[in-house]
C-alpha cells in the first residue's frame, strides 16, 4: 500500500473533526443565543462536502488494509461523533503504518 493512501485519510480525519467540532460550536451559538444562523449553515455544508471526501478516503484505506466489516464501518462514523475522528485517527495510523510499502521497521530496544 502506498504512503500516500495513509496520509490522505489521516488529513482528511483531522479536518473532518476539526470542522465537526465548529460546527458543533456554531450549533451552540444558534440554538443557544439565537445567533449565527448563516455561519452554521455554511459550516455544516462544508462540514459536509468534507466528510463525504473522508468517507471516500477511509473506504479507499480500509479497502487496501483489507479491515473487517466492523472495522470499517466504525472508521467511517467516527467523522461523526466529536473528537473520535482524533482517536480513531491515531489508532488506524499506528496499526497501518507497518502495511505501507517502504515504511521504516520500528527498531528493536536491547
Amino acid at each position: 500500500m502506498k504512503s500516500s493512501v495513509l496520509t490522505r485519510y489521516r488529513v482528511m480525519a483531522y479536518v473532518t473533526a476539526v470542522m465537526l467540532l465548529v460546527l458543533c460550536t456554531c450549533m451552540v451559538f444558534k440554538y443557544g443565543f439565537d445567533m449565527g444562523e448563516d455561519v452554521t449553515f455554511a459550516v455544516s455544508q462544508v462540514h459536509g462536502i468534507l466528510y463525504i471526501i473522508y468517507l471516500i478516503f477511509a473506504f479507499d484505506l480500509g479497502s487496501k488494509a483489507k479491515w473487517p466489516f466492523g472495522k470499517l464501518l466504525w472508521v467511517l462514523l467516527s467523522g461523526t461523533i466529536p473528537l473520535a475522528a482524533f482517536f480513531v485517527e491515531r489508532k488506524v495510523a499506528r496499526e497501518t503504518l507497518p502495511l505501507v510499502g517502504g515504511a521504516q521497521p520500528a527498531a528493536v530496544k536491547a
